[in-house]
């Protein structure tokens, strides 16, 4: 686990290899900087601190390189980027690799030297041979979306390197105003613990006051006003928007996005999936999963078939210039309200 990892890093128990993979850039990166900011000491990055492109370079180049010894310090730290030979892509093969040589090494790797594979793939190639072996003999990262109990325990890591404290309704509205992006999260947590710096404490009231909103969060909030019948709310955002510049059309296929989401909630509830199950099929995190959820135990199947096919329908009247564009958007939003949905 990701925090295991990083819990040792800066305990400064080292493996002398590492394997840092996944689809979230922000964990590779951050475990990158952890291993640098610990394993070397600032006048030492110079000397020994190295990083590779392995489609650039031979793998042999840089093992050379670990095999030398430190200098003016006690270790060296390796970062190979890019070790395409590990997956199944071999649309990269741009210099040749002497692989056996990295086998030598796994086998008995320089007590002095950090070496530190990284890429951002999905996957490896669990079939070969290289990296079996890899896996085995180095601290693996695997770099997924972290889940809902790993966000709000990153959060609360992060306030407190920040030297703060962060309330668990400021950690909810955050992720539902910011998302679950950590690269954005990190720069929304360092915003508010400057902030809150004096009263050592991060509040809900400072997330919604300083926290901006994103289109897709203004159209989460836009789509729980009409929810709990407070249209006039929902009139006031849309309006902002459209201050903002932003053009109806993609604010209607934002509210439809919603609404598809919701109604695909519904749905596979209804034939007994979990959230986690429901994210990994429509591909979204579960978090969102759970907010769409408390969205679609207000409105019944048939009422979300029906609103599909209006924004459906106003969806086509936008493109073919059949109706004012904000008008088309303010009657949805009327109709909606209205929940009547014979009138609808």
């Amino acid at each position: 686990m990701v925090f295991d990892i990083w819990k040792q890093i800066k305990a400064k128990s080292f493996s002398s290899v590492y394997l840092l993979y996944g689809t979230e850039p922000y964990l590779i990166n951050e475990t990158k900087q952890l291993l640098i900011n610990h394993a070397l000491l600032p006048e030492e990055l110079d000397f020994n601190l190295s990083t590779y492109d392995l489609e650039e370079t031979p793998i042999e180049v840089a093992l050379e390189d670990a095999e030398t010894f430190p200098f003016m310090g006690e270790r060296r730290l390796i970062i190979l980027h890019n070790p395409y030979f590990l997956t199944a892509d071999k649309g990269k093969a741009k210099v040749e690799h002497q692989l056996n040589a990295l086998e030598n090494y796994l086998n008995d790797p320089a007590p002095y030297t950090i070496l530190v594979f990284s890429g951002a793939y999905e996957k490896l190639d669990e079939r070969k041979k290289l990296t079996k072996q890899i896996k085995k003999s180095a601290a693996v990262l695997e770099a997924k979306q972290l889940n809902e109990k790993e966000l709000h325990v990153w959060m609360r890591d992060r306030a407190s390197k920040n030297g703060v404290q962060i309330d668990e309704e400021a950690i909810n509205l955050l992720l539902t105003l910011s998302g679950m992006n950590l690269f954005m999260l990190t720069s929304e947590m360092d915003k508010l613990a400057l902030y809150g710096s004096d009263e050592r404490r991060i509040t809900v009231e400072m997330v919604d006051q300083l926290v901006s909103r994103s289109l897709e969060q203004n159209i989460f909030t836009l789509v729980e006003k009409v929810v709990h019948r407070d249209i006039e709310a929902a009139l006031r955002i849309f309006y902002d928007l459209l201050k903002l510049n932003e053009e109806p059309i993609k604010i209607l296929a934002v509210i439809t996005n919603q609404f598809r989401l919701i109604y695909q909630v519904k749905e596979l509830s209804r034939r007994g999936y979990g959230q986690n199950q429901i994210a990994g099929y429509i591909k979204t995190h579960p978090f969102r999963v759970k907010l769409a959820a408390g969205q679609a135990r207000l409105f019944s199947e048939e009422e979300l078939s029906q609103i599909m096919n209006i924004l459906a329908d106003a969806d086509y009247q936008m493109k073919t210039g059949g109706m004012n564009k904000q008008l088309l958007i303010e009657l949805f939003l009327f109709k909606l309200n209205k929940r009547d949905m014979e009138v609808l």
